[in-house]
């Protein structure tokens, strides 16, 4: 087993980690040392936000943080509310609360269990991995560990290809919209006019709170396919079985047309409502991301990438009518189009869209990229990430989909994969495809606890 453990990032992917570890006892108790960023440990960026119109697109009772404690978050909302449902979508802010004080229980039954945690607010600078440990670096400061494991999440955001350095400079061009969200007020006055990069999950939240905070400003949202994400039903919908025969069919034809043909046509069945097949397909992802070749994956993120997040990744019903509110009252108008490029153009910015080979210029007091998760290491200016690809303790995923690993997390460095160092959460995308969302990150977390304790 790994006696030492330093878990690197603050977010929810870490705090599952750090508590599946100090819920167990052990034949010799644990040192963790937890580098948390400086963020609010356990909440992250996904659950910082204070915000009651962000909320979680998941229902309540597929939240909790444990894969052996399913009702987890639910038990914990409803001591303060009994009337919440399973099947209620609640604010993000709940969860963070729910994260932290999971995780102050953790620590205490650590103790019990006679583990030390030490809980570090200092973001990571460097990793030195060898075969028999990893020294972890920031500042002046060095510390010993046996194994290491990034749990970063999202990373830095960049700005887009085309954004210009004077744009950039002038303030106007947002490329960290939640920052922009924690301090609105800097911005006055209000913008009147808003234009969004981006049409996920990212650009709905910025939408439901800047079109309340600036009741007078209007918004246009650029996609490439002028799309928002798909609504859940109000009521759940179980498939009608339990997509074995699907998911078969998927096994024997590893390829994406016709992944895309099949699940058409389970689709079209008669009676079977299309959230339902897609979700049952979920526990099933990272196998059949695994058989596909690297030419496969590529051609899915080039031409069914987009289709798949939009039907996998949903709004909940009430933030979806409150979207079609906004465009119903012309405060919100969607376009299709690339943007080749963003410049200042007097008091505003000057957006270049492109679409159906034609182009045309956008004006905007205020630009906001929506583009939602990076995980691309290639174009990142994180410290720590920049360090480990310069001395080539990790590989990037060619795809820009986190680093190279196993399914076990394990980090690929050269031909061979570190015994003691890991990741977990989103940084494995490029290796399991769905990795991102908290009932893949509680099954990651269990798995590798495991890992960990083994002898």
């Amino acid at each position: 087993m790994f006696r030492r453990v330093a878990i690197i990032g603050g977010g929810a992917a870490a705090a599952t980690l750090l508590s599946e570890l100090l819920e167990r006892a052990s034949p010799q108790p644990l040192q963790l040392d937890w580098f948390t960023g400086g963020d609010t440990p356990a909440r992250g960026v996904a659950y910082g936000t204070t915000s009651e119109r962000h909320l979680l697109n998941v229902r309540a009772a597929s939240m909790s943080m444990f894969a052996g404690k399913p009702r987890g978050f639910l038990d914990f909302v409803q001591r303060d509310d009994p009337a919440i449902a399973g099947t209620d979508f609640l604010p993000r802010r709940r969860y963070g609360d729910y994260l932290e004080a999971e995780v102050a229980r953790a620590l205490r039954q650590g103790k019990a269990h006679g583990h030390h945690v030490n809980i570090l607010p200092f973001a990571v600078d460097a990793l030195v991995p060898e075969r028999d440990g990893v020294t972890v670096i920031h500042g002046e400061e060095s510390h010993p560990a046996d194994a290491a494991v990034l749990a970063l999440g999202a990373l830095p955001p960049q700005p887009l290809a085309g954004v210009s350095a004077a744009a950039l400079a002038s303030g106007r061009y947002v490329v960290d919209p939640w920052r922009l969200l924690a301090n609105t007020g800097a911005l006055q006055p209000p913008p009147r006019k808003v234009v969004l990069i981006g049409l996920g999950l990212t650009a709905v939240d910025v939408l439901l709170e800047l079109s309340a905070q600036w009741p007078q400003a209007e918004f246009v949202a650029i996609s490439r396919h002028g799309r928002f994400p798909e609504a859940h039903l109000h009521a759940a919908a179980a498939p009608a079985d339990d997509g074995a025969a699907l998911v078969e069919a998927m096994h024997d034809a590893p390829e994406i047309r016709r992944w895309m043909r099949l699940l058409r046509e389970a689709i079209a069945q008669e009676g079977t409502e299309w959230r339902a097949v897609v979700d049952s397909l979920r526990p099933h992802l990272p196998g059949l991301w695994a058989e596909l070749s690297p030419e496969q994956r590529a051609r899915f993120m080039r031409h069914a990438r987009w289709a798949w997040e939009r039907v996998r990744h949903r709004m909940p019903p009430q933030v979806h009518e409150a979207i079609t509110a906004l465009e119903r009252d012309g405060r919100l108008q969607r376009q299709r189009g690339r943007v080749h490029a963003v410049d200042v153009a007097g008091a505003a910015l000057q957006l270049t869209v492109g679409h159906a080979g034609a182009t045309h210029v956008l004006d905007a007091d205020l630009v906001i990229q929506t583009v939602g998760l990076d995980t691309d290491l290639r174009r990142s200016n994180h410290r720590l990430v920049s360090q480990l690809l310069t001395n080539a303790h990790i590989a990037p995923d060619p795809l820009g989909l986190g680093v190279q690993a196993d399914s076990d997390g394990h980090l690929r460095h050269g031909e061979q994969y570190w015994p003691n160092l890991f990741a977990i959460g989103s940084l494995l995308r490029g290796t399991l495809w769905e990795s991102t969302a908290m009932p893949e990150i509680r099954q990651q977390a269990r798995h590798l606890a495991d890992q960990l304790l083994s002898d």
